[in-house]
């Protein structure tokens, strides 16, 4: 989208036209309601509820945008077809939406795509096209057959009636609590934040709206930091649903005039709150999903009433035993040390006598003779995984190795 365009967008009544997107997705997508979360609550001292989108059917929030906009196409664009790139969440809603439609769908998705996203987008009767290295690769594609073949394109996030779908979202906020003080949402491109930002503002101008990126994909921030659309060179970071280089015309200008400011979270963060989602709330949710309760540390105001949108719950299994690992190290959960013992009976005995007398759970063991740093000495290398209780348990069990003449290295 041009700037010409994206302004005359910005003109528009949003609340209107959000609240027909509403009434195109009746019936359609399901209405997320909000779950008031006690644990996160308690640990930050204000009231914090989650909306759910992880649970949306397709698994994400981008069915709403997605359906929106292949709802308001005209007859001679739905015979000839849609066309969009993808290697996730905005695949599988347009794909889910056009075969509700009866529009003719083509998913252009980078070939590095896991087999089980791309199965899950042909499930939906789409057809995909593997090409390219990555997003930008396979977006090139689907621009260069959508110009070839006629096709109308569905932009994940530029497009405003795509906007208007996804601020569904914020409407459904605000009447099922109208008291919410603030609105934590994830940034990719920008799509999600600018349709919840369009209708919250409209609806109660005094709701903050913040988005949450993380430190390896500011591309959204550092565009309004710098008063200008910037595209990285290159992003980085575990959230995968929002490693995006660049915002959309449109989205960066709704941005400007509505956000209340851009939070950034780590990696550590990301992760630890996966693994907190599932414990807490037995939720399964993706990275870019939990962005907003990683972002609680830093915005959350005792008293007040904030809103996290959970974005997805697309992740797959291995990535889930990835990041749980990282989760509880990043908690405490879990420790790993090694130490060099007397290569003679009894001594593994002591170390693992110590270490169930300080309530730590050995859930792994390496005795290697072979890895001491001297091979020609008596000495015989222990490596040791162990469940913890947290970082303060864990510094009374290095302090009791201590005393008890043990000399530890500590491995994570």
């Amino acid at each position: 989208m041009d700037r010409p365009e994206a302004e005359y967008y910005i003109g528009k009544d949003h609340e209107a036209e959000i609240r027909q997107a509403a009434e195109t997705l009746a019936g359609v997508i399901r209405k997320t309601p909000l779950v008031r979360s006690d644990f996160y609550s308690d640990e930050y001292g204000c009231a914090v509820y989650i909306k759910p989108e992880h649970l949306q059917r397709t698994g994400s929030f981008k069915l709403r945008g997605a359906y929106n906009k292949i709802a308001r196409l005209s007859a001679e664009e739905i015979s000839k077809g849609v066309i969009a790139a993808s290697a996730g969440n905005h695949a599988q809603g347009v794909a889910f939406s056009a075969r509700a439609k009866n529009v003719p769908a083509t998913i252009v998705m980078p070939t590095i795509t896991p087999l089980i996203k791309v199965d899950a987008t042909k499930a939906y009767g789409a057809d995909v096209i593997l090409h390219g290295d990555d997003y930008d690769e396979s977006y090139a594609k689907a621009v260069a057959l959508a110009n070839e073949n006629e096709l109308t394109f569905i932009h994940p996030f530029d497009d405003y009636h795509v906007v208007c779908g996804q601020g569904t979202i914020g409407l459904e906020i605000l009447e099922e609590l109208p008291e919410a003080d603030e609105i934590l949402v994830p940034v990719g491109g920008g799509g999600l934040i600018s349709g919840i930002a369009l209708i919250a503002k409209t609806l109660k101008p005094s709701v903050k709206v913040v988005g949450v990126v993380p430190k390896g994909a500011l591309s959204m921030k550092i565009s309004l930091d710098e008063g200008r659309i910037n595209r990285l060179a290159q992003v980085k970071t575990v959230a995968e649903g929002v490693a995006v280089r660049q915002p959309g015309e449109l989205t960066f200008l709704i941005a400007q005039k509505y956000l209340d400011g851009i939070v950034t979270v780590s990696e550590k963060d990301i992760m630890e709150n996966v693994l907190l989602t599932m414990e807490k709330h037995k939720f399964v949710v993706e990275t870019a999903g939990v962005l907003p309760l990683a972002a609680l540390r830093k915005r959350a105001k005792h008293g007040k009433n904030v809103v996290c949108v959970t974005s997805g719950g697309n992740i797959d299994t291995v990535t889930i035993s990835s990041i749980i690992n990282q989760g509880m190290i990043s908690r405490g959960r879990i420790m790993c040390f090694s130490v060099e013992l007397p290569d003679r009976p009894g001594q593994l005995v002591e170390v693992a006598t110590l270490l169930s007398s300080l309530g730590a759970n050995v859930i792994g063991l390496e005795h290697n003779q072979f890895k001491a740093l001297d091979r020609y000495s008596d000495k015989v290398a222990l490596e040791v995984t162990a469940e913890t209780n947290g970082h303060d348990h864990i510094k009374r069990v290095l302090d009791a190795l201590d005393d008890a003449g043990f000399a530890i290295t500590r491995i994570y």
